[in-house]
């Protein structure tokens, strides 16, 4: 039967390959989440506050102070995954 399946659909056999824990994948998906965060951070005025997630709770911050916690978080997830890359 998951012959069959990868015949017909040989992506198939690379997601399957690829395991929910998989800390490449995981970290690529933080990657993401940082990234489009910072592009949310972007598109609203910096005279704005908003709510940053520490743990549990979420607590009142700027714009800026906010838009660089993320692009530090993203940094850190980008040298974790060059580091597993190498």
């Amino acid at each position: 039967m998951l012959s069959v399946l990868f015949s017909l659909y040989p992506k198939l056999r690379t997601v399957m390959a690829m395991s929910p824990s998989d800390p490449k994948l995981d970290l690529m998906k933080q990657i993401r989440t940082h990234e489009v965060a910072m592009v949310e951070l972007s598109n609203i005025s910096s005279s704005r506050a908003v709510y940053q997630k520490n743990g549990n709770l979420f607590f009142r911050t700027t714009v800026p102070k906010a838009k660089a916690s993320e692009q530090k978080q993203l940094d850190a997830a980008k040298a974790k995954l060059e580091k597993l890359n190498s």
